[in-house]
């Protein structure tokens, strides 16, 4: 029997459905102020690149003008060597001797320039329980007169200058002490001429009061008369 889609010979198309109405677009956000922009710390000049602050290697927080933090791997450094500076002692015909920590810890005196009266050291720092070593390589004189005695000893008069204390390294007078020295009352050079005598200078500061001469502890060593052996080539 034939049916109404036989007859025809395809189905109805169903009607197309209504479109539905575009949704509203939203407002775009407002843009975000932008931030100001940081200080830049580092400065380029002709004699290289510097910061004026503080810079940490292994710690985001340097309380120094450079800490390193961690195990650190230094190849190839060398230390300066600088002449101790000189100034005449107001009592007595010997000389003042002068180490700067800001030039170096590695000096040189020829007694021929002045006999030892006083060994000032300034500008180590004393903002913790610290210590600064000073070597000095002191040449005896043509004579081999200058500092020869126990009353001339090298060690026996010290001035510290600290920097970084109440003291500062405006101060004229310092801190005045003696150094103490192994089984010796004081550190003398040697009688023959032109020896060349190795006198290193540890400062320890306890970190007490940098005001305070009981706080600093100077200890000397010597290892004396280095001179040219016999056989030379």
């Amino acid at each position: 029997m034939a049916t109404l889609s036989s007859l025809l010979g395809s189905s109805f198309a169903g009607n197309t459905g209504a479109q539905g109405t575009q949704g509203i677009q939203g407002n775009t956000g407002a843009q975000g102020t932008q931030g100001t922009q940081g200080v830049n710390s580092w400065t380029t000049v002709s004699s290289g690149i510097h910061t004026l602050s503080n810079v940490g290697i292994g710690t985001t927080n340097p309380v120094n003008t450079l800490t390193v933090a961690g195990i650190t791997d230094i190849q190839g450094a060398v230390e300066t060597v600088s002449v101790a500076s000189t100034y005449q002692n107001v009592v007595g015909t010997n000389i003042i001797v002068e180490c700067d920590a800001s030039r170096g810890t590695v000096f040189t005196h020829n007694t021929t320039n002045g006999v030892v009266g006083i060994m000032s050291f300034r500008n180590f720092p004393v903002t913790k329980n610290s210590i600064t070593t000073f070597t000095v390589l002191f040449t005896q004189n043509s004579a081999g007169t200058a500092n020869t005695t126990a009353l001339t000893g090298i060690g026996t008069n010290i001035r510290l200058f600290p920097y970084g204390g109440t003291i500062g390294v405006t101060t004229t007078l310092g801190i005045t002490t003696s150094a103490r020295v192994s089984s010796a009352s004081t550190i003398t050079l040697p009688t023959t001429a032109n020896d060349v005598d190795i006198v290193s200078f540890a400062i320890h500061y306890n970190g007490a009061g940098s005001a305070t001469t009981t706080n600093y502890n100077v200890y000397a060593t010597d290892v004396s008369s280095f001179r040219f052996g016999n056989v030379r080539p």
